[in-house]
């Protein structure tokens, strides 16, 4: 998965894609978060439950453990070790969902510049990405050790001609599961391992280069190319 994605919706519509219940406490602006170029260590909505609550905070894009200075922090990571590996083991725990509306992969097609695609729901409905993190206490609290990753997968079927890895995608109920606090651990990993959505739910298409520019803004950056 290349460090790009969307997410210019507003907050309550990701909510709504959620579907849950679960009253929401939310440091989030109402408005359209409008990011429609987000790379790492841009600071994105993030959902995570504690106890009954949904939480909805802003969270920099990119997660390290204290102990690893000597490295950039990285933005994903890999499914099959995520859960066992010394790397994640603070945050495993942690478990988060991103809502986004589209993610964007860089393809070598021949020319003198990488071709850049983005892929959506086919159906144009938010995307529910699999996170782990670290969380601020509090809106007026954030420490510099705060930050999420994404949890990738092996592409499957045309998408991998795209790119190789792709965000671990869960339908609704099964991001309800993720996020609840009470599902186990051994079963959260089933979960992101197992049962991400299937390459079927989406579409891709090319777009503008001008993507590639990450002070590049706006809707037109989502729009098909021919």
């Amino acid at each position: 998965m290349c460090g790009r994605l969307t997410q210019y919706s507003g907050i309550h519509d990701f909510v709504e894609a959620l579907s849950m219940p679960n009253a929401l406490i939310s440091t989030v602006n109402e408005q359209p978060l409008e990011r429609y170029n987000a790379a790492p260590t841009s600071q994105l909505a993030l959902f995570h439950q504690e106890g009954e609550f949904l939480h909805a905070d802003m969270v920099r894009w990119g997660w390290r453990p204290h102990w690893a200075n000597d490295r950039a922090a990285p933005i994903n990571a890999r499914v099959e070790k995520v859960a066992h590996g010394p790397f994640f083991r603070a945050i495993w725990p942690h478990r988060a969902i991103i809502a986004i509306n589209n993610w964007f992969e860089w393809v070598d097609e021949g020319g003198p510049k990488k071709q850049p695609y983005l892929i959506r729901h086919r159906d144009g409905s938010p995307i529910l990405c699999a996170a782990i993190g670290q969380y601020p206490n509090n809106e007026h609290d954030p420490s510099e050790h705060d930050g999420f990753v994404i949890i990738t997968a092996d592409s499957a079927g045309g998408m991998v001609d795209i790119h190789d890895r792709r965000p671990v995608a869960l339908a609704p109920e099964l991001a309800r599961e993720w996020l609840n606090p009470a599902t186990p651990k051994e079963r959260a990993e089933q979960i992101v391992l197992h049962q991400g959505e299937p390459t079927e739910v989406f579409e891709w298409f090319k777009v503008d280069r001008a993507v590639g520019n990450v002070s590049n803004q706006g809707p037109d950056l989502i729009k098909p190319v021919g």
